[in-house]
């Protein structure tokens, strides 16, 4: 099945009756987006050569015409992005910004996009039991009525972490970049994974979404810059995941710090300098309180019968990735 051929149940569709907006125009803001990456990119391995998700078009007070936010990993060291409206117009996007921190990204289209832009919502109005409306870029077909069936910590693998991020069911097959709009029409965040809770026949499905709320104090100089402006964090290239009670090691970055200072899969991580650590969501702030990129952490770990302790010098993970290409 592609990103073509699929469509929500209809009786998972939003009813434009049930809204007091303009559910039609709403979704027309909403727009497919795909991306190529070289084979050679650094996340070529992890994320793909060939990207597609959603964006949606949005505005705020300076913001350029023809502005999308989108999940920041589809358009990471992308080097052509392509843009698609309601009307099947494709025009090509430049990848403005990518923030590691909150995983908005930003493309701007290089042509018209007929897309009229939603403003940016209060996310913090979204408490549980909120009815919503999570849209892919295609119209009703590909949107879903939602509820907001969480509002807590998230914490990534992959050396990421929101405070309180969205948790919406049912889910969306198509997540990535999908727009979640709120009960006034403007838009309360972005799509970015989907999980499963429980197994067999009890297994239930749910979108995490990053809040709108991340994005309005960085917007401006994430468009004048192409960061956040936010302190960079140290990067350890490691991938983690909790299992019995601890946190174990899956993999990590070709080349990353990690990997040179010898960590290994399997690797049990019991601790970072002299505090014991069993999250995810504890260990990321731990390294992140250490200083900058370039500073040593002390990473103790169990591996086979024994205990090390494994130093690391940690980098800026932005240093690893290809520059955007101007157009």
């Amino acid at each position: 099945m592609t990103d073509q051929d699929w469509e929500i149940p209809l009786n998972l569709q939003p009813d434009s009756s049930d809204y007091r907006f303009d559910l039609k125009a709403a979704l027309r803001a909403v727009v497919q987006l795909r991306a190529a990456v070289p084979g050679d990119a650094f996340t070529a391995e992890t994320l793909g050569t060939e990207r597609t998700g959603s964006g949606v078009a949005i505005t705020a007070p300076g913001t350029p015409d023809g502005l999308v936010l989108t999940i920041g990993y589809l358009i990471t060291e992308a080097e052509t992005v392509w843009l698609v409206d309601h009307a099947g117009r494709a025009v090509p996007g430049h990848a403005l910004a990518f923030d590691q921190a909150t995983g908005f990204g930003l493309v701007v289209a290089l042509g018209r996009l007929d897309a009229p832009p939603l403003e940016l919502g209060d996310s913090d109005t979204m408490p549980i039991g909120t009815t919503a409306v999570m849209a892919a870029g295609g119209g009703a077909a590909k949107a879903i009525e939602t509820k907001v069936v969480g509002r807590q910590e998230f914490a990534g693998y992959w050396e990421y972490l929101l405070d309180d991020a969205i948790f919406t069911a049912p889910a969306h097959p198509f997540w990535s970049g999908a727009a979640l709009i709120g009960p006034d029409g403007r838009l309360m965040g972005t799509g970015s994974l989907i999980l499963q809770q429980g197994d067999g026949r009890s297994r239930a499905d749910m979108n995490m979404v990053v809040p709108i709320k991340l994005l309005q104090p960085i917007l401006t100089q994430m468009l004048t810059t192409g960061h956040s402006g936010l302190p960079i964090r140290p990067w350890l290239g490691v991938f983690v995941m909790e299992s019995e009670g601890g946190l174990v090691v899956g993999g990590m970055a070709d080349g990353g710090p990690a990997e040179r200072a010898g960590v290994r899969a399997g690797d049990r991580i019991v601790g970072i300098g002299e505090e014991e650590v069993t999250e995810v969501a504890s260990l990321w702030r731990a390294v992140w309180q250490a200083g900058g990129p370039g500073v040593q952490v002390k990473l103790r770990i169990a591996r086979d019968d024994g205990a090390l302790t494994v130093r690391i010098t940690t980098s800026d993970r932005n240093k690893f990735l290809r520059a955007p290409r101007m157009h």
